[in-house]
């Protein structure tokens, strides 16, 4: 476990550095020692970002440059074996020394905050390793290592155990004393070589010194307070005053240790942070923000006193204002003046990063909302024009007129409607109406056919128009039969009997094109349409009147038409018309796109005991129908069903698309239907989805 522990401590510190902290591990400091005792102010750093950070802390006791002792303190116990893998990659990768590091001794310490782990190892430096130019300087480093490494096998165990062997006196020395009386320091690259030159005596006196530094303490070994800065004072008044304990004015927030001198000496190289009590505030500064003061701890020796070099803790210039303070209250070479104003900086880039995320999610549901809207208004237009059209239209484009060779014309209106108008609330005429139309409007999708507009109670639809196909004839004859099957369930709100109307059909030339700026609407021009109109003003009620043309459209398609005779029709003179009566080989489910219940595909399916029937599969494609015939065995049935293509010529009609779509309202051009021969008594119709 211990190996890989350390194993884990080295990939971490890998993984730290590829994770784009390198940089800031690098300027730590300029030797391994200098770059543990400043560990704690990078975790401090690293918890304003991190909140539930929870970082352990380092001590560093110096030896005589090849040898220190490191004080781990965690929370966490049995992690410490990670510390020599971070420790001994940091010194190779960072300041190319090698080190070893082995445990002098662990146990635990009551801090503020209960237990915690507190090991003790023993970091010596390896002979400096550097590129010799020959083989026999080679040599001699490979020699000077091997003695290294033996004298320290050798020695570490007599130093354990005549550490653990010494008895230590409360009172006389402490803990760590002993352990420094019984290290042997020598020589090495733990610390760097430098011998800074210190003045004979400090020139500056008292008053400039509080005034350079104006939040600096100084207390001794009772917690008792020497010297504080004028700034200090301002804000925390009777500081200054003598016998003041300092512990009475302030409690430690960072590290979480009690207030007392031995406890700072052991976080010696931690960033403090104290904050003072609100209890001991005048009145009128007790609604303000407690102040926290953030700095260096540093134990004069001579002086048997410890000094505190310190700043507030402010990192906006909101919490500046709620202190009560100014940015001059701050001295001009401390960092913390910086520190506020690049935070309120980044504060106020935050905040329009954030605006911007708003707008930014602002425009989004904006997009959506506009994508529905947008998709309404395709809707309505593509109900007001044909699809193509409408996109001609979208995209900008003039839609030129088209003219028709053929097509086909469809008139209705409702038998007496003045009557009912006259009798009835106009809420009842609209509801009427809507009932009716909306039936309508669905077999437009199920035969394919385009309306072209209602007024009042008159309904036009045309086939073969605006796409031209071939059975246009069939599909509008097909869909005023569904028409007159729809009128029977709309009922008339002055009788309560279902109500009547006439169909009239003609088939000829129009010519159709977009007029109107306004409200553009897509219109049929000739002499097609005032015939077709004529058709229906001069039927009969629940009768599809057909023109002769459409009657020589309909010929031989297995439709079901009787002669009328000849009419006197008003601007045409006389004309011999006709009735269509019925869809010879369609079913009335077919022609209005109903869907089959199982019932009706069991009951399609006949018993063993029963011939086999024949069944016609009848669908749109490519504007014309196909029919295929079935096998029959029943010499009767035979007798009134077709036998060969030539029974049903191409473009016969076809009663409706698939009943499952229909329903829905979605045409489609390949759906096919099965259903039987109208003719047998027996044969039920059903419907199956190929």
């Amino acid at each position: 476990m211990e190996a890989i522990l350390k194993l884990f401590g080295e990939y971490f510190f890998n993984f730290c550095k590829r994770s784009g902290y390198d940089r800031m591990l690098r300027t730590l400091g300029g030797n391994l020692t200098e770059f543990i005792e400043n560990l704690d102010a990078l975790h401090s750093y690293l918890a304003l970002s991190y909140q539930e950070m929870n970082a352990p802390s380092f001590r560093v006791e110096r030896g005589a440059n090849r040898e220190m002792l490191l004080h781990y303190y965690s929370d966490r116990r049995g992690l410490c074996h990670i510390v020599p893998g971070i420790i001994e990659a940091v010194a190779k990768d960072f300041f190319d020394i090698d080190v070893v590091m082995n445990i002098l001794d662990m146990n635990e310490e009551v801090e503020k905050m209960g237990k915690k782990e507190h090991v003790v190892f023993l970091v010596v430096q390896k002979a400096c390793r550097q590129t010799k130019s020959t083989r026999s300087n080679r040599l001699q480093d490979h020699q000077d290592t091997q003695r290294d490494q033996e004298a320290l096998q050798a020695t570490f165990p007599r130093m354990k155990e005549k550490y653990l062997s010494t008895s230590i006196c409360p009172g006389e020395k402490s803990h760590w004393e002993v352990v420094r009386g019984i290290l042997p320091f020598g020589k090495g690259y733990l610390r760097d070589t430098f011998q800074p030159i210190y003045p004979e005596r400090l020139w500056i006196e008292e008053k400039t010194f509080c005034n350079a530094f104006p939040f600096h303490i100084v207390f001794d070994e009772t917690l008792t307070v020497k010297q504080a800065g004028v700034n200090i004072q301002k804000f925390i008044p009777g500081l200054q005053a003598q016998k003041i304990r300092l512990d009475d004015y302030f409690s430690i927030v960072h590290p979480q240790v009690t207030f007392s001198i031995s406890s700072i000496c052991k976080f010696i190289n931690s960033q403090f942070v104290l904050k003072a009590r609100r209890e001991m505030m005048p009145k009128a500064w007790k609604s303000q923000l407690a102040l926290k003061l953030r700095g260096q701890m540093i134990w004069m020796e001579s002086l048997q006193c410890m000094i505190f070099i310190c700043s507030p803790k402010l990192r906006s210039l909101q919490e500046l204002e709620e202190n009560k303070m100014y940015l001059s209250d701050i001295a001009p070479h401390d960092t913390t003046r910086d520190l506020i104003l690049l935070n309120q900086q980044r504060l106020a880039e935050m905040e329009l990063s954030n605006q911007l995320e708003r707008k930014k999610e602002e425009l989004r549901i904006l997009s959506q909302h506009l994508a529905i809207e947008k998709k309404k208004t395709e809707t309505l237009l593509y109900a007001m024009l044909p699809e193509h059209v409408a996109n001609q239209l979208k995209d900008g484009q003039k839609v030129a007129a088209g003219e028709f060779e053929s097509c086909t014309i469809l008139f209705s209106d409702v038998v007496t409607f003045t009557n009912i108008c006259a009798a009835c609330e106009p809420i009842q005429i609209v509801t009427m109406l809507n009932s009716m139309y909306s039936k309508f409007d669905r077999l437009t999708n199920i035969h394919e056919v385009y309306k072209v507009e209602t007024i009042g109670d008159a309904y036009m639809v045309v086939g073969g128009v605006p796409v031209p196909v071939e059975n246009h004839a069939q599909r509008v004859a097909n869909f005023a039969l569904g028409m007159r099957i729809s009128a029977e369930d709309v009922m008339n709100p002055v009788t309560g009997e279902p109500i009547q109307i006439r169909v009239g059909i003609h088939t000829g030339p129009v010519l159709a094109g977009v007029v109107g700026d306004k409200m553009p609407r897509y219109c049929l021009f000739g002499d097609t349409v005032n015939t077709a109109s004529r058709m229906e003003s001069h039927g009969l009620p629940n009768k599809v009147h057909l023109s002769p043309t459409t009657y020589r459209a309909l010929e031989n398609q297995g439709f079901e038409i009787v002669e009328r005779g000849e009419i006197e029709v008003k601007g045409k003179g006389k004309m011999t018309t006709y009735f269509l009566i019925q869809n010879l080989n369609a079913t009335e489910d077919e022609i209005m796109g109903r869907a089959k219940t199982l019932a009706d595909h069991k009951e399609a399916r006949a018993p063993e005991n029963q011939d086999r029937k024949s069944f016609s599969v009848l669908r749109y494609r490519d504007g014309q129908q196909l029919l295929h015939k079935g096998h029959v065995t029943d010499g009767e049935l035979a007798s009134d069903t077709p036998t060969s293509d030539e029974a049903t010529p191409p473009g016969s009609p076809v009663a409706g698309q698939d009943s499952m779509e229909a329903a829905a309202g979605q045409a489609s051009s390949d759906q096919t239907k099965i259903g039987p021969f109208p003719n047998h008594p027996v044969l039920s119709a059903f419907c199956v989805l190929l």
